[in-house]
């Protein structure tokens, strides 16, 4: 079994990640365990972004490293939250702060005009100077409704309704997030890799 650092401290995203990877003989191992600093994410761009986070994790533990960076892309707000979806209201916005925002700006926003999806974009480096990572990019649609339903999930998951399950993403069971989702998209592209 193989170990591959995972640049983020997001438990949501880390045991996501595990319970994907674990079925191929990965074992995802937290840059938290390595005592790895968050760096900021000055990119503009999920892909710059998620570079950043690999490059930086595969340099502080000298191990392969695998980054996510991922977000909400809103039609009827330009494409908003976007790269600043877990931050965007403000820097140290909770799950809730952020929910509340995005309905907020939605407000008086018909249904059908409340489409929207999630991006995930995955980055594996073998090094911290790797010339080809490879980048794996994933995207689920749905749309945004007018108040929170379900417990499971993080982030945006109780705004996110998946059509084809009539449920939001915080509704879903693991299972079915995991086969549906934009970071399972992405993950099965990266899988491909290996």
């Amino acid at each position: 079994m193989s170990s591959i650092v995972l640049a983020t401290g997001n438990q949501g995203k880390v045991k996501e990640l595990a319970n994907l990877l674990e079925q191929h003989q990965i074992t995802i191992v937290p840059q938290s365990q390595f005592n790895v600093p968050d760096i900021a994410e000055t990119g503009t761009t999920f892909v710059e972004n998620a570079i950043i986070k690999a490059r930086h994790a595969a340099k502080i533990t000298g191990m392969p490293a695998i980054a996510d960076d991922s977000g909400l892309e809103v039609d009827a707000l330009n494409g908003a939250p976007g790269v600043i979806s877990a931050r965007y209201s403000g820097e140290n916005a909770t799950d809730a702060n952020n929910n509340e925002k995005l309905l907020a700006e939605l407000t008086g926003v018909e249904p059908a005009k409340r489409t929207a999806r999630f991006h995930c974009v995955l980055v594996y480096m073998r090094h911290e100077h790797d010339p080809t990572p490879v980048i794996c990019h994933g995207v689920w649609e749905g749309a945004i409704l007018t108040a929170p339903q379900g417990e499971q999930g993080f982030g945006y998951d109780p705004l996110f309704w998946v059509e084809q399950y009539q449920k939001t993403s915080a509704q879903l069971s693991r299972e079915i997030k995991n086969q549906l989702s934009h970071r399972a998209k992405a993950l099965a592209k990266l899988v491909q890799h290996f």
